[in-house]
């Protein structure tokens, strides 16, 4: 059963399928004065995910994080979620100083990518293919 959704909840959508990406969003935290951080499975329906497939957003391709309103994909998601992350701990100190820079998120965000794809493959996990692309079920 899902909670109700709050104005100041912020959703992190992402593949709970892709063991990396489901410890990286478990682990990392927003300040409490932002809101309250909310993760959603990209595999199960949701709102979320229709407006994500609306807006044209290849969830295969990058985890999307809807704060105030707008969503922001990929290696912007990361970036917003450092900077306005907490502090606390070793892994949200060094996920702020990496992803604090939008310059170094856009480099490294892809080689992420590309090593999540790499796992799901060896791993056999089909892909979302929210966009519903034909031919596009494997990574």
């Amino acid at each position: 059963m899902h909670r109700a959704i709050k104005d100041n909840d912020i959703l992190l959508v992402y593949d709970k399928q892709c063991p990396a990406c489901d410890n990286y969003c478990r682990m990392v935290r927003i300040r409490g004065s932002v809101g309250k951080l909310k993760l959603v499975d990209a595999r199960e329906s949701s709102e979320i995910m229709n407006e994500i497939t609306a807006a044209g957003l290849d969830i295969d391709q990058g985890m999307v994080l809807k704060m105030g309103g707008a969503l922001y994909y990929g290696a912007d998601a990361i970036h917003a979620l450092a900077l306005n992350g907490s502090r606390s701990g070793v892994f949200n100190r060094i996920n702020y100083w990496i992803f604090r820079s939008r310059m170094l998120s856009k480099i490294i965000y892809p080689f992420l990518r590309f090593c999540r794809n790499l796992l799901l493959k060896i791993l056999r996990k089909t892909k979302i293919n929210n966009l519903g692309i034909v031919g596009n079920d494997r990574f």
